[in-house]
């Protein structure tokens, strides 16, 4: 299969080496084609040894209570960094409150979790970090247990000037190694880079299908993201136990709202919703054709769709044509091998 250089993330390969020879070096990080360039924080734009940190805290048990997850656990690369659970497991064996989302593209997101309570990916990881149905510790904490590591505390020092591991140097490094997390190069984009060969007649009629009027699937979901990143209640429930983004705004008109998902990799990221309450893409197509539940704050777009069955075949179809396969196997998101 030929791969297109503008749809790869493009980092350079490093080892540890000597804990006293850490050098840092800037880094160029190329976006998929078709994608806008990342706007990155003055305090952490992106380089080789923020990067290297920030993969090792991703996958370091020490930032949970017990020494046995870490965000690695409930965000698997295979599974486009979610982990195949209705909702996660976390301390104790407890079962979380929502499905896992997937970390693809997060570099472009403006707000994160889904009710958009939190406001970077700088400040995201405080939340599965002292939630006691994720990892159940405290900041401090972790920072205590990382300290003890000669290696970390050299790595914080080249990368962030920091003569230790604190607060800052985690939350700033795990967000550098999100933020390459960049996914775009699904059949379905080199389709819109003029390989037209890339889609079957089936993923092209489910792709007119998805962006057409009749849907407006594409409204909440347009080209390139796949999402608009706002929030929507789809009648999903009559009654929601999770308020969605009434939690973060204490607004009756917010009930039952949630942070459209981005549908790229959608077929590795089973179940669907907020809640894992849906186990295929077929469902999720029936759901959405049927319209959905009454609810007081349904967005008018969800209504009934009356496609038949082989036009909710086809739109299964270009779903399945958002899988990234080289996302999901790139090595350089994995842990590092010892």
């Amino acid at each position: 299969m030929k791969f297109l250089i503008s749809g790869c993330l493009l980092f350079l390969l490093f080892a540890c080496g000597n804990n006293s020879e850490f050098r840092d070096e800037a880094v160029l990080i190329r976006v998929p084609a078709r994608f806008p360039a990342v706007k990155y924080p003055q305090d952490n734009e992106p380089s080789k040894l923020r990067i290297l940190l920030g993969r090792k805290l991703f996958y370091d048990n020490r930032l949970s209570a017990e020494d046995n997850l870490n965000c690695g656990s409930c965000h698997v690369l295979s599974a486009a960094f979610t982990d195949g659970r209705a909702t996660s497991i976390g301390m104790h064996g407890f079962s979380g409150r929502r499905n896992a989302p997937t970390l693809a593209n997060l570099a472009w997101s403006p707000r994160l979790m889904m009710e958009g309570g939190v406001p970077s990916l700088e400040t995201q990881v405080l939340a599965p970090l002292h939630d006691s149905l994720e990892m159940g510790t405290n900041m401090m904490v972790a920072v205590d247990k990382l300290n003890a590591d000669s290696e970390m505390r050299s790595l914080a020092e080249a990368a962030y000037g920091r003569d230790s591991i604190d607060p800052f140097v985690i939350t700033r490094a795990l967000a550098a190694f999100q933020r390459t997390f960049m996914s775009g190069d699904s059949r379905y984009d080199r389709y819109k880079q003029g390989m037209t060969t890339e889609l079957n007649e089936n993923e092209i009629r489910g792709m007119e299908l998805f962006f057409s009027e009749r849907t407006t699937c594409g409204s909440c979901h347009p080209d390139v993201f796949m999402t608009d990143h706002s929030y929507y209640n789809v009648g999903l429930y009559e009654e929601y136990v999770d308020h969605g983004k009434e939690r973060a705004t204490g607004k009756p008109e917010d009930i039952g709202k949630f942070k459209t998902p981005t549908l790229r990799n959608i077929a590795l990221t089973a179940p669907y919703m907020h809640n894992g309450s849906i186990w295929s893409l077929e469902e999720v197509v029936t759901f959405f054709n049927s319209g959905g539940h009454s609810h007081a704050n349904k967005d008018p777009r969800v209504r009934p769709l009356n496609l038949n069955e082989q036009e909710q075949k086809d739109l299964v179809a270009f779903l399945q044509s958002l899988t990234d396969w080289n996302f999901v196997q790139n090595k350089q998101l994995l842990p590092l091998v010892k």
